[in-house]
């Protein structure tokens, strides 16, 4: 039996987080800030599938996390203040723990995506204010 897995993502956070965190990272306040986007941009890895949410880190590309929709009890969308072009997502899983996807560009249609796929067993929520 042949599983296919039709891939809606995959790809970096976006690059307007680095490119405002590196714009920031004049003020010396900001420089965690600036690294912390930097380490994201260079090894971290979205993968969005009918499937499966993945994100892969570390240089080697040996760390990674896995879950299927199943596993899903709350999905929230975290506002950064910006224009719309990205923001987060936060997931939290049924044993409490939660995955946190950042910076993720186009995240209205990605988050749309994801909660088609968990909307028939778990409750999706969004904050809009902040």
């Amino acid at each position: 039996m042949d599983i296919r897995e039709n891939i809606f993502y995959e790809g970096s956070p976006h690059i307007g987080g680095l490119v405002i965190n590196i714009l920031l990272g004049f003020a010396v306040i900001c420089l965690p800030l600036t690294v912390g986007s930097v380490v994201r941009a260079i090894w971290l890895l979205y993968c969005i599938t009918n499937h499966q949410i993945s994100i892969t880190d570390g240089r080697m590309r040996y760390d990674y996390t896995d879950t299927v929709y199943d596993e899903i009890t709350k999905m929230v969308k975290i506002p950064q203040g910006t224009i719309g072009l990205w923001n987060d997502i936060a997931v939290t899983l049924q044993d409490k723990s939660r995955l946190e996807l950042r910076a993720v560009p186009d995240f209205r249609k990605a988050y749309d995506y994801m909660a088609e796929k968990t909307e028939t067993e778990t409750p999706v929520r969004a904050i809009i204010s902040r």
